[in-house]
């Protein structure tokens, strides 16, 4: 529905498959190498937004001409590579970030008001006087550290003294309506807050996609899906980023700012054509894409394209100077301009050439087709670990076909099948699920073998590393008193379980168990049921190493048969589950690791 608006590159490549050497390239406009851009060094090559605070100060807000949101660039293992620094300009030059989450309830920017005791009369006293002593001492070397002193104080005052940039990070002055059309969490905030800024006259606003609590050391973080690649997409990359993306474009659209506001969406390489074992897709600089809207581009057009694998560039290739050179030039900088470093030597903007076919003041066409999308496919961003936790959907997915629906799955050991060993929803409008064993009917005693397992599982929705406490509610029902007990004192044993799916086809009965926890259900009231938890840290303790999510992590309600025993005609003996709670507490990012 906004393609109108889109232009979109299909052919970029780094040919690097390294997130730090390719990072670096999109960032700066300048390949790195050789060797790795793990580390932040002092002669890297500046950031873009560097060089644009250098040449093209904001005129409204010089202390924020490029800002940068929510936090660092960082690795899977918290190192924060180069690419996003000043580099040989020196840490002046740095882009101005703000470290945090503007969805949180209490977010809030240090140092943009003035403290109680310093009213703005005593400010101002203050600003004179250091006018004065420096109009005094003239004489003195003027060296680049006192020079970029000053600057950095003038910065300082300007951010505290004119309000501007503090009214420009106050999200309370939006609606509800539109805080929501954003989307309410990290990377929808930081959209909307990146829209404030702009409006407020910063020249450049980069949102960094943000880390979410726990993925400092799983095997699919943000966007980098080795693993279950398809589910993260569609359960959370994409609920967020598209909702958020197409908001930021009406909004910017709606306050005439987008024809002078150039957005840029890109990554700093692609995924390689092929799914691996685990349903991922791993680094591949090959080839990729980034869009482009606003500001002098021509929306409805596409430059370049990959090969029929998706592979390769077969036409316009792009790298990713020659974006850097586009913006440059679209924010009205000379794409062959020159800069000046700390001992004055020159240095070129970039190598690159702006991509004029991509300009233009209309849409590249003016043919409409309606969108035969199925929006259905990305739903609405839901942030819970599990779905249908209370049961009322009364759903049950068998794990033959084999399916990715989302929900809970109920298998059964092969030798069960014409048993009575039950997992069934309940008929009543309350539908809980019912586990145990319930005669099928008929006059003969059916048999249940030792050593068999029915099961009740799901896929944790995202899961990464941290504290699990997997919660079920349960009240026991039988025949009889002594059936129950018979059962479930002499017979079967119950256990949660924390588990990971062995393959794509989410049995949970070939999955391998990471913590389980026997528990010891009663023949109780139904309205007074038992609750019972495991409890599991699942992840690398060990910088630096990752834990793998491989095919999902999960969560399990197992009974299992301990000795061969006959269920007789009329005889139940069941588990009532009222409702199930996961609890996360996220693995500790490890600061110590930050370069």
């Amino acid at each position: 529905q906004r393609a109108d608006k889109l232009a979109v590159i299909r052919s970029l490549a780094t040919d690097d498959n390294n997130h730090d050497v390719s990072g670096y390239w999109v960032l700066t406009g300048y390949p790195y190498g050789p060797g790795s851009a793990r580390q932040i060094k002092p002669s890297d090559w500046p950031y873009f937004g560097s060089v644009l605070k250098m040449l093209r100060p904001s005129e409204e807000v010089p202390a924020l001409t490029s800002v940068w949101l929510p936090d660092r660039m960082r690795l899977n293992d918290y190192v924060t590579p180069a690419g996003q620094t000043g580099g040989f300009l020196g840490s002046l030059w740095d882009p101005e970030r703000f470290i945090g989450d503007p969805a949180g309830g209490d977010y809030r920017i240090e140092g943009l008001t003035l403290p109680v005791e310093v009213p703005a009369s005593r400010m101002e006293s203050r600003t004179e006087l250091l006018n004065a002593l420096n109009g005094s001492l003239q004489y003195v070397d003027q060296g680049s550290a006192r020079g970029n002193w000053n600057q950095l104080t003038s910065f300082a005052l300007d951010l505290v003294s004119s309000g501007k940039a503090r009214a420009a990070f106050d999200l309370s002055r939006e609606t509800t309506e539109l805080r929501n059309r954003y989307g309410r969490h990290s990377w929808g905030q930081s959209c909307l807050l990146a829209r404030r800024l702009i409006e407020g006259g910063v020249r450049l606003v980069h949102v960094n996609w943000p880390r979410e609590p726990g993925d400092t050391a799983v095997d699919n973080p943000l966007w980098d899906t080795h693993a279950q690649n398809a589910d993260r997409l569609q359960d959370f990359l994409c609920p967020m980023f598209d909702v958020s993306f197409a908001a930021l474009l009406d909004d910017l659209e709606d306050r005439g700012l987008l024809d002078e506001t150039l957005v840029v969406a890109v990554g700093e390489f692609g995924r390689t054509p092929r799914i691996n074992s685990q349903g991922g897709r791993d680094h591949w600089g090959s080839v990729f894409s980034c869009v482009l809207a606003g500001a002098g581009i021509s929306g409805g057009q596409i430059l370049g394209a990959s090969d029929r694998q998706g592979a390769y560039p077969i036409s316009d290739p792009i790298r990713p100077h020659d974006l850097t050179a586009t913006i440059f030039h679209l924010l009205g900088i000379p794409h062959n301009a020159v800069f000046r470093d700390r001992t004055n030597r020159p240095h070129p903007l970039t190598h690159g050439q702006p991509l004029y076919r991509l300009l233009g003041d209309q849409p590249a066409t003016p043919e409409r087709v309606i969108s035969t999308g199925d929006e259905q496919l990305v739903p609405p961003y839901d942030a819970s670990p599990l779905v249908d936790t209370d049961f009322v959907s009364g759903k049950l997915i068998s794990v033959t076909p084999p399916s990715r629906e989302k929900g809970w799955r109920a298998a059964r050991s092969p030798e069960l099948a014409e048993s009575g060993a039950v997992i069934r929803a309940a008929s009543d409008p309350e539908a809980h699920i019912y586990m145990g064993v319930e005669h099928p009917g008929g006059v003969e005693p059916v048999a249940i073998p030792a050593g068999c397992r029915w099961m009740l599982a799901q896929e944790i929705r995202n899961a990464r590393g941290g504290h699990y406490t997997f919660t079920v509610s349960v009240s026991g029902e039988g025949s009889s008193e002594e059936s129950f007990d018979r059962w479930f004192k002499g017979s079967l044993t119950c256990r949660l379980v924390l588990i990971r799916f062995s393959d794509m086809n989410k049995n949970p009965l070939e999955a391998s168990e990471l913590a389980s926890e026997v528990f010891h259900p009663t023949l109780c009231s139904f309205d007074q049921p038992q609750e019972f938890s495991v409890s599991q840290f699942l992840g690398s303790t060990v910088a630096g190493a990752n834990f793998s999510i491989g095919n999902g992590l999960g969560v399990a309600i197992v009974v299992e048969a301990i000795n061969d025993q006959q269920i007789s005609p009329g005889e139940s003996a069941t588990l009532c589950l009222h409702n199930v709670r996961l609890d996360f507490q996220a693995r500790p990012r490890d600061e110590n690791v930050t370069v």
